[in-house]
């Protein structure tokens, strides 16, 4: 049976956990983010250990440092599409080019519009 273990950290806790958990040879399982509901963002870095998940959260914060020189692209990735979801930023990541967000359907950071089909079709391609 899997476990998980879910322990709250700040901001300057991120990197070094990552170290540690590289070093021990622990997984980077996946990087959560969304906004609870007193909208403050909530990131969770899942680390593989053994059969079992630890989970470090982070509440609250608008910027963190990347962890992507650590985990490479497992962190990189799910930096990125956090970024352009929630508008979370990642300090020393470059988020210079969206992931897979059309720069028009963004208004603001973090902020995806509801469009019809037909409105984005006639803007994106001028077809209707």
């Amino acid at each position: 049976m899997q476990y998980n273990n879910k322990h709250v950290i700040k901001k300057d806790e991120v990197v070094s956990t990552a170290k540690k958990m590289k070093k021990a040879g622990n997984m980077l399982g996946m990087i959560h983010g969304h906004i609870d509901k007193e909208g403050k963002k909530v990131i969770t870095y899942d680390y593989f250990i053994g059969e079992n998940v630890e989970s470090y959260e982070v509440v609250g914060e608008d910027v963190l440092p990347t962890i992507s020189d650590i985990y490479q692209t497992a962190a990189s990735w799910a930096e990125r599409e956090i970024g352009e979801l929630i508008g979370m930023k990642f300090e020393g990541l470059d988020m210079s080019k969206r992931l897979f967000l059309p720069n028009d359907l963004l208004e603001g950071e973090g902020q995806i519009l509801v469009t019809p089909l037909a409105e984005l079709r006639e803007k994106n391609i001028g077809v209707n």
